[in-house]
């Protein structure tokens, strides 16, 4: 299965002292592939996009999804959204997002399993209080489509 992840609103464009040391501090956010953040943007994109594959399998009539984007137990699989500020050694990490499977409609779920399609995402990367957005997204700052 395909999924693609389309962020906009990252709080690195906005105004004031939460932006300015967000880009200051060369914050970028990633996708986490097992313990790596890949495919890392700068807080200030105008938007970012991330493609990723998940296996999914049927198991005693429950649709279940893996693979090295993929994190937690059955029942309670995710993806993470990882901040971080880029130094030189690498990517300290102090913030994470989770998109969890749980939260996409069943029926977009098994659609995208059995057809092959791409399951997208959608959602803003700036909280209620200018910062990045982290813990668990839900619906509907979160939106799901198959395309």
């Amino acid at each position: 299965m395909r999924i693609r992840i389309e962020g906009s609103d990252l709080p690195g464009r906005r105004a004031g002292a939460e932006a300015d040391a967000l880009r200051l501090g060369n914050v970028h956010v990633g996708i986490q592939r097992r313990t790596e953040v890949i495919d890392r943007v700068r807080v200030d994109a105008a938007r970012v996009v991330w493609n990723v594959a998940v296996s999914s399998r049927e198991i005693d009539g429950v649709l279940d999804v893996g693979g090295p984007f993929v994190h937690g137990r059955p029942g309670g699989r995710f993806l993470y959204l990882s901040w971080g500020a880029v130094i030189d050694d690498g990517f300290v990490m102090f913030r994470r997002a989770k998109l969890m499977f749980t939260d996409i409609p069943t029926t977009l779920l098994r659609a995208a399993h059995e057809s092959g399609g791409l399951l997208v995402s959608r959602l803003g990367l700036t909280d209620a209080a200018g910062g990045p957005v982290c813990a668990r997204v839900r619906p509907p700052a979160v939106t799901w489509t198959l395309e």
